[in-house]
C-alpha cells in the first residue's frame, strides 16, 4: 500500500493494478490518436477551403467552361473537392453529348447525378474520422470510469485485513483508481470539442458544395438553348 508522500501522479500510475494500469495505457493510446486525428483534419480542411475558395474565384472569373473542365483533368490529383465534383459534372455532360443526347432535361440531369455523386464520394472522405473522434469522446469516459470501480474494489480488497484502516491507509488506493477517470476525461474533452467544431466546419462545406451544384446546374441550363456550355457568368 502507498504511503502519503507517494500521492503523485506517476506514483499513483506505478502502483496501480496492472488492470487498472491497462485501462490508463489505452487510454493514453486513444488520446493520442485522439489529438493525431484532430491535427489532420484541422490541416484537411483548412486545405479544403483553400481549394474550394480558389475554384469558386477561378469558375466566377468568366473563365471558359472548357477550359476550366480542362485544368480539372490535368490537375485532378491536387485539385480540391468542389473541382472535382464540378469534373464529374461535365465529363457526364461531355459523354452524353458524344452519343448524340439533344433533350435538354437529359443532359442536365446527367450532369447533377453525376456531380451528386461525386458530392457523396467526397463528403466521405471529408467526414473520414469524425466518428472516430465521437466514438472517443462517447466511451473514453465510460473506460475511465471502469478504471475506477476496478481500483476501488482492489483497493477494499487490499483492506479486509486490516484491523483499523484510517484516511492514510484509504487514500492511496482510492486516488489510484480516480486517475483512470482523470485519463478518460483527459481523451474525451478535446474529442467532444473538435467532433463539435468539425461537424459544424463539413456541414458549412457541404453547403457550400451543394450550393454550387445548384447554381452550375442552372449555368448548364442556361447554355443548353442549342451551344455547348462556354463560360460562368460574371
Amino acid at each position: 500500500m502507498n504511503s502519503p508522500q507517494d500521492l503523485n501522479i506517476l506514483a499513483l500510475v506505478l502502483n496501480a493494478s496492472w488492470v487498472v494500469q491497462l485501462v490508463m495505457l489505452l487510454l493514453l493510446v486513444v488520446s493520442v490518436a485522439s489529438w493525431a486525428a484532430i491535427f489532420r483534419k484541422i490541416y484537411g480542411l483548412k486545405k479544403i477551403n483553400a481549394l474550394n475558395d480558389d475554384f469558386e474565384r477561378d469558375f466566377w472569373s468568366g473563365a471558359r467552361l472548357n477550359d476550366l473542365y480542362a485544368a480539372a483533368v490535368k490537375n485532378a490529383a491536387g485539385c480540391g473537392p468542389m473541382e472535382r465534383i464540378f469534373a464529374s459534372g461535365m465529363r457526364e455532360f461531355h459523354k452524353l453529348r458524344e452519343r448524340h443526347i439533344q433533350d435538354a432535361g437529359t443532359l442536365l440531369d446527367g450532369a447533377r447525378r453525376a456531380m451528386r455523386a461525386s458530392l457523396q464520394r467526397e463528403m466521405d472522405v471529408i467526414e473520414s474520422n469524425l466518428s472516430f473522434l465521437g466514438s472517443v469522446a462517447s466511451v473514453s469516459p465510460y473506460v475511465g470510469l471502469f478504471g475506477t470501480v476496478w481500483g476501488i474494489m482492489h483497493a477494499f480488497t487490499g483492506f479486509a485485513g486490516m484491523e483499523q484502516v484510517t484516511l492514510a491507509t484509504v487514500a492511496p488506493g482510492i486516488a489510484e483508481a480516480l486517475v483512470a477517470t482523470a485519463l478518460g476525461l483527459f481523451a474525451a474533452i478535446p474529442a467532444v470539442i473538435a467532433y463539435n467544431r468539425f461537424a459544424r466546419d463539413i456541414d458549412r462545406v457541404a453547403i457550400q458544395q451543394e450550393t454550387f451544384i445548384e447554381e452550375f446546374s442552372n449555368i448548364l441550363q442556361r447554355n443548353l438553348g442549342g451551344q455547348p456550355p462556354a463560360t460562368a457568368p460574371h
